[in-house]
């Protein structure tokens, strides 16, 4: 049958309830247990022979002449491992010829029901609900997706992410998992004194990362706004304030391409830790990222692209410098612009949207280097070009304290000790005006209240910043597959 004849149908039923008094969509509902309840303690509610009002939608339905099994499922499973589905027995016998014959002609799979009945296990050993009356809670006009055929169009599982997680326990286990990874990291911070906060999503001046901005405005006060792409210039900001230990777990919007690792829109942990530097935070996280990691997984231990990528090891350290120089043969000490462009010209890099020497390091980086970076590690030491937030190596002042955690061939997270010279900073966003100028999209603009803000003084800081793509990689999947509705192209 069509789908328009389908729900053309379920319309009729929901008309002939209607008319008959029955509400097909009441506002409350009775329920006494959740069906994870009633399977956890099933025995003691068993044999006591109390009663029990369930609820949930029916996810499938079996008519044997006399009677109808069907499983009710209400969601209330609270971790990966549990069920929220149970069996339910409909009886003529037990619930009347009248309100069994309305059973079979008005209730179908899809629908939410409210079912109340005593409990037993059938010869097979199966916990089961046996019906003693039920009421209809909302009729559903579509039918769900085939059970053994689902969602296979890969566009329609995210467009329609509500039937995927419907269907498939797999994909809502994936978000219990991500829930439990975001809920270990806020408390890891928080057992470290951290201090949770929050900071605008609307800014007049972006900044804080190398990236296009989304733009819109405020008719209140008639003025343009950018959506954040970082929250690091407000939260270096309260380490002015007096701050000491912070981090914020909020959205972050770029307006950039879309692939396996990147999103418009996602989540993002950004922590600033006072008195510390970035060989004191990389402790930290090193600590950080094995906890997250162990109680998402249980382990720390996962595959990624066919491979196994261990946590719990001895961590690489990686010299940006040195490797650079390892893959590519070139010395970024003494290669000028020239020279990296007739480099990257010979390996068939496209550096036609690269303006300046620090965005021709860093594409060269993430197409001939960064790939070799399998084992967990730091990567640390980079050239100041390529950062403008960051403070400079005391030893070679062409480099900066920054760091990044790198594994499976991609970066995960970035850190580094914090600016904190005023006048370094204005001269860095002013070489970074001069590389918008000439066409560089995602170079940071001058914030000048931000530059005042460091000149009441800032105390030596380190920050560090991580988005859910850590979450996909460990999971090894796309990072749109990790978020419940990511955005898409419409369909034409």
């Amino acid at each position: 049958m069509a789908l328009d004849e389908i729900r053309k149908t379920k319309i009729e039923k929901v008309n002939k309830l209607r008319k008959a008094g029955i509400d097909p969509y009441p506002s409350n509902s009775e329920r006494t247990h959740s069906v994870g309840e009633v399977l956890t303690n099933f025995d003691e509610l068993s044999v006591s022979g109390a009663g029990v009002v369930l609820a949930g939608r029916i996810m499938a339905k079996r008519e044997h002449g006399g009677s109808v099994f069907f499983d009710v499922n209400d969601g209330s499973a609270g971790s990966p491992q549990a069920s929220s589905k149970i069996q339910v027995l409909a009886k003529e016998d037990a619930v009347g010829k009248e309100e069994f014959g309305k059973f079979k002609e008005f209730i179908d799979i899809g629908d939410f029901v409210e079912v109340k009945g005593t409990l037993f296990k059938t010869k097979a050993g199966e916990k089961t609900l046996l019906a003693t009356g039920y009421s209809l809670l909302a009729k559903s006009l579509l039918p769900l997706p085939e059970k053994w055929h689902g969602l296979v169009d890969e566009e329609d599982r995210l467009r329609k992410r509500y039937l995927d997680l419907i269907m498939e326990p797999e994909e809502k286990n994936l978000f219990f998992k991500k829930a439990k990874f975001w809920q270990a990291i806020r408390e890891f911070l928080l057992k470290e004194g951290g201090l949770e906060v929050d900071t605008p999503v609307l800014e007049q001046i972006p900044g804080g990362a190398d990236a296009e901005p989304f733009k819109t405005h405020m008719n209140a006060l008639d003025i343009d706004l950018y959506l954040r792409i970082s929250p690091e210039l407000y939260l270096k900001r309260l380490i002015v304030a007096g701050f000491e230990k912070i981090f914020e777990i909020g959205r972050i919007f770029r307006n950039e391409g879309m692939d396996r690792e990147h999103l418009q829109d996602y989540m993002q942990m950004e922590m600033y830790w006072a008195y510390y530097d970035y060989k004191k935070l990389m402790q930290l996280l090193e600590r950080l990222i094995k906890h997250a990691v162990k109680e998402t997984l249980g382990s720390l231990k996962h595959e990624y692209g066919g491979r196994e990528i261990d946590w719990g090891g001895q961590w690489k350290l990686y010299d940006y410098f040195d490797e650079f120089k390892k893959y590519t043969g070139l010395d970024l000490n003494e290669s000028d612009e020239k020279e990296l462009k007739n480099y990257a010209k010979e390996e068939g890099i496209d550096t036609s949207l690269h303006v300046g020497k620090g965005r021709l390091i860093d594409v060269i980086f993430k197409k001939k280097v960064r790939p070799e970076f399998w084992e967990p590690g730091f990567l640390v030491l980079p050239p100041a070009d390529i950062e403008p937030l960051a403070k400079r190596w005391p030893e070679n002042t062409n480099k900066v304290e920054r760091f990044q955690i790198v594994a499976g061939g991609t970066e995960l997270g970035k850190g580094f000790s914090e600016l904190n010279d005023p006048l370094d900073q204005r001269q860095r966003f002013e070489e970074q005006s001069e590389l918008r100028e000439k066409g560089d999209k995602e170079a940071q603009r001058m914030d000048e209240d931000f530059v005042e803000a460091l000149e009441y003084g800032m105390p030596p800081t380190a920050g560090f910043g991580m988005s859910e793509r850590f979450f996909a990689f460990i999971m090894d999947k796309p990072v749109r597959e990790v978020v419940f509705f990511p955005l898409m192209k419409p369909r034409v």
